[in-house]
């Protein structure tokens, strides 16, 4: 096997995995997903639940919001990829700048309150969400100005 059809076969590889989206059905379904996993947060809240409950409802919500992301648009063209690629680049942005500034807030606005405040560090949930959040906000906000 040459050499040649080695990095053929990986530059295809690797442009099939970056324009790699679901169709659009998936959206419905992360909505549907996102907003039941929703209900039953709230619904917990309400009762006693075993330890395991709370870290499986939030992977839940986050693997919604992630059908949500990935999903393609009913008219998916140049224009959006490029929307939805500015989308996750603000959201990546954001997110780091989030991560390192979130803690000292924290301990800032905690010391205002309470004189014996340490430094702590926060879940992956909150980041992740947080992320997710921010790139799907922006991706509708982007179409909607660009319509």
């Amino acid at each position: 096997m040459s050499k040649q059809t080695i990095c053929e076969r990986e530059r295809s590889y690797i442009e099939k995995m970056n324009k790699f989206q679901l169709s659009h059905k998936f959206k419905k379904v992360g909505y549907y997903f996102t907003f039941g996993v929703f209900g039953l947060m709230i619904i917990q809240k309400l009762f006693e639940e075993p330890s395991w409950i709370k870290p499986a409802l939030r992977g839940l919500i986050l693997f919604g919001m992630l059908l949500i992301s990935v999903s393609k648009d009913k008219i998916e063209d140049e224009f959006i990829e490029s929307l939805r690629s500015q989308s996750y680049r603000i959201a990546f942005i954001l997110g780091i700048l989030y991560a390192l500034l979130q803690p000292f807030v924290n301990y800032f606005v905690g010391l205002l309150f309470d004189k014996n405040e340490t430094m702590e560090g926060f879940s992956y949930f909150q980041v992740l969400f947080y992320m997710l959040i921010v790139q799907l906000m922006v991706f509708w906000q982007l179409k909607r100005m660009n319509k």
